[in-house]
């Protein structure tokens, strides 16, 4: 069963079950500036959580893009990736528990025919210190799943992962464990959720794959266990609490949020513990196996494979939102995976180019022919030609780069060894990978410190995080007050762009927190003084006439046809929501869009009147961040 026959199961099951279905979010995501990207089916979907009215209604389905850096490091497995796809289905104060696992334990058994004996789930102990029980019912309901397929599916209160790995399974298939393994909020565990966060506990599935379970980590292997044999196929969360002052209270919706990784779901339908051996990489591999004349069931090759495979994919994505290769950011990210897999395409004895074609571009052509007709930003008149250009042009400046490195390494060689600190500073100053330094470091007979160099990175890594959370203090994307007026503002700040510099100028992503606004536009030059100031000055007034800020929930087209901006390069369900300000006197019942000021696509969350932003608009910075692109911040004093 291939991964295109998997999506759509998923998407026609929950249609028959009355969800709309929606298009995936961009990978960018949309006044969120806890993360770079987009790394779960939920992110988008926050408000409505929250208790905003969702256009499609209390029920909705949908594949998400969705990208996670953390695990750059972690693909090479069997089971890791950065870009993947996540199957998500919603209930916005609609069915709960009862309904959700009965619809999973149908679907997986059922649709994809995947043996309930192969399956074993995960639930809530409970946390007295927060107020919220065990989860007992979910227990009851998968326990009564089970017993219907004629299966004894005894409950275990395991603990920790630490007790998992003391305890083992004692021939459990239900086990209980505590919040850093069933409690999912954006923020981790309750200790570490802010105020106005939802959250709540979660039931997972996991896939036992039957492999023989690895000592190392740990003495007895459980569900959680990292060793390969269990594979989590899904997680089923109950966000029912929201986080305030004095603890957790309820939310005043009970939601259901439901999200699973396509890629592994697709591993346990075909019973194959290797996620590399889907059909989404396997025509990668095969390219990579017929230039290399390697293959990829040879263990010293087998990373490397994967390694490629994988960031070819997350770069192809990441491209097709518009991200560019840069130093800082999302740039940064998507230029690093361009290396890596540039570096292990070599290592399987790929050069980085056949002739005059670039051998990483061919695998790009296999992602964009494969998901073209899934998601429309590849099938763009321009998507193949500038998807292919970005990645030529980064493998000719990584060349330089490595010739660059390749001369200072030599110096450092020359003086017969090789410290931490010259690998470091290797990597950091000239961005040689220091898996090449240690390999030729090798060929000289000369050792290099691994763990030093390790230590080295972690050091600039916490910096780089200490740094991260200053520039998000107080961020963490909320329905904060004062991050609802910013965000209200941020729609008459682009709406003055186009008013002053032209209508050409469009919305190429946002970062709103508690402390300012930021967007970045599509425009080709640095704005003038007097431009900035004429914004401020249109921004203010607007502020001051009082318009009422209008939602409405209208047909796709017609919000199209109204010029309604809308999110560059993303696809929209059939019914949106939109925001229109003014003209004074509107109301939802007459929105009067024609006369509106600023009408756009959006989810909220937003003031009812401008009036509300109490203050005065001030641009703080206006600077370059990519070619054709400028960013600005400003502030509500």
């Amino acid at each position: 069963m291939n991964v295109n026959d998997i999506r759509t199961k998923y998407l026609e099951f929950f249609k028959a079950r009355g969800h709309a279905i929606v298009p995936s979010a961009s990978l960018i995501p949309q006044n969120d500036p806890t993360t770079l990207f987009t790394g779960s089916g939920m992110q988008p979907i926050l408000p409505y959580l929250l208790g905003e009215i969702h256009p499609g209604g209390t029920r909705i389905a949908d594949s998400q893009k969705s990208f996670r850096a953390e695990d750059i490091e972690e693909v090479g497995d069997n089971r890791h990736t950065t870009f993947f796809e996540m199957l998500g289905n919603w209930s916005f104060g609609d069915y709960f528990k009862k309904e959700q696992i009965e619809w999973m334990f149908e679907f997986l058994t059922s649709e994809l025919g995947i043996d309930p004996r192969n399956l074993y789930i995960s639930v809530f102990i409970g946390d007295e210190s927060i107020g919220v029980p065990q989860d007992v019912e979910s227990v009851d309901i998968w326990q009564s799943l089970f017993a219907s397929r004629g299966i004894d599916a005894a409950f275990l209160p395991m603990g920790s992962e630490a007790d998992g790995y003391r305890l083992g399974m004692r021939g459990a298939r239900i086990f209980a464990y505590d919040a850093k393994k069933n409690w999912w909020s954006r923020a981790g565990v309750p200790a570490n959720m802010p105020v106005g966060e939802p959250g709540g506990p979660d039931t997972e599935m996991f896939y036992d794959f039957g492999t023989p379970h690895d000592p190392k980590y740990g003495a007895e292997c459980h569900p959680n266990c990292d060793c390969g044999r269990f594979v989590e196929i899904g997680n089923n969360v109950f966000m029912e609490y929201v986080k305030q002052e004095n603890g957790f209270e309820k939310l005043a919706q009970r939601n259901v949020d439901f999200g699973g990784g396509l890629e592994r779901i697709a591993a346990a339908a075909n019973n194959e513990p290797d996620v590399f051996k889907n059909d989404v990489f396997q025509e990668i591999i095969s390219l990579l196996e017929h230039f290399s004349g390697k293959s990829y069931e040879d263990a010293r090759y087998t990373r490397s494979f994967r390694i490629v495979a994988d960031h070819i994919r997350g770069v192809t994505f990441m491209l097709a939102a518009g991200i560019r290769p840069s130093n800082t950011e999302r740039g940064y990210v998507l230029r690093r995976l361009i290396r890596r897999a540039i570096q292990h395409a070599q290592k399987i004895g790929v050069p980085s180019d056949q002739g005059t074609e670039s051998m990483l571009n061919r695998c790009a052509v296999i992602v964009i022919e494969k998901f073209k007709q899934i998601y429309s930003e590849l099938d763009g008149e321009n998507a193949y030609e500038e998807i292919t250009s970005e990645i030529w042009k980064e493998e000719v400046q990584f060349g330089r780069t490595l010739e660059n490195g390749m001369k200072e390494l030599e110096k450092i060689v020359a003086i017969g060894s090789i410290s931490s600190q010259d690998a470091y500073t290797l990597f950091t100053t000239y961005g040689f990978p220091f898996e090449m330094t240690a390999e030729i470091a090798k060929e000289r007979g000369l050792s290099i410190d691994e763990e030093g160099f390790k230590t080295e990175m972690k050091k600039h890594q916490d910096l780089s995080r200490a740094g991260s959370e200053q520039k998000f203090k107080g961020g963490l994307a909320d329905h904060s007050e004062q991050t609802t007026r910013l965000h209200t503002a941020h729609h008459l700040l682009l709406k003055a762009l186009q008013t002053v510099l032209g209508p050409e100028v469009h919305q190429r992503g946002s970062n709103i927190t508690s402390e300012r606004l930021r967007i970045d536009f599509s425009f080709g030059r640095k704005m003038t003084k007097e431009e900035i100031a004429v914004v401020e000055k249109i921004v203010n007034e607007r502020i001051q006439e009082a318009l009422p800020v209008v939602r409405s929930t209208l047909p796709k087209e017609d919000a199209e046809m109204l010029g309604a901006e809308h999110e560059f390069g993303a696809k929209y369900p059939d019914l949106v929501s939109v925001y229109s300000i003014g003209p004074v006197g509107a109301t939802l019942e007459q929105p009067e869009f024609t006369q509106a000021y600023s009408i756009e696509f959006c989810g909220g969350p937003h003031v009812t009147n401008t009036s509300e932003l109490k203050g005065t608009f001030k641009i703080q910075k206006e600077e370059a961040v990519a070619s054709g692109v400028r960013r600005i911040k400003a502030v509500l004093i």
